[in-house]
């Protein structure tokens, strides 16, 4: 599963990607609020209604939660079983880089060591 480009890709570019969920859930509640303003003003609607996309929004976090922790488990151990990273302190850099910066250290990462060497290997 380390060496599957699909999966490389995924965890490279999924971190950033699903930060835009965050907004989609955001959008979606800050849309339920707005659409019952008018039912609010004359207290027909139970509170419940009111805030009924805060579950969606608290959702999409949770996605993208476990999405960025999924891809920095999976860039650690990647990073640890690279044969280009054991001489030299670029390990420790590359760890300490997708704990840091988040999900651009992955994706950098990916552009660099994966995307880079495997066009040099096929040069």
């Amino acid at each position: 599963m380390l060496h599957n480009k699909f999966w490389q890709g995924f965890f490279a570019i999924a971190p950033i990607a699903s930060f835009a969920l965050i907004f989609i859930g955001y959008f979606v509640f800050m849309f339920s609020i707005f659409s019952n303003l008018p039912e609010l003003e004359h207290q027909d609607t139970p509170p419940m209604e009111f805030f009924g996309g805060l579950g969606f929004l608290f959702l999409m976090i949770f996605v993208v939660i476990v999405i960025g922790f999924a891809s920095l488990i999976f860039y650690i151990v990647h990073a640890v079983q690279n044969p280009n990273l054991k001489g030299d302190n670029l390990l420790i850099v590359w760890i300490l880089l997708f704990i840091f910066v988040g999900g651009i250290g992955q994706f950098v990462y990916w552009l660099v060591e994966i995307i880079s060497k495997q066009k040099q290997a096929v040069s």
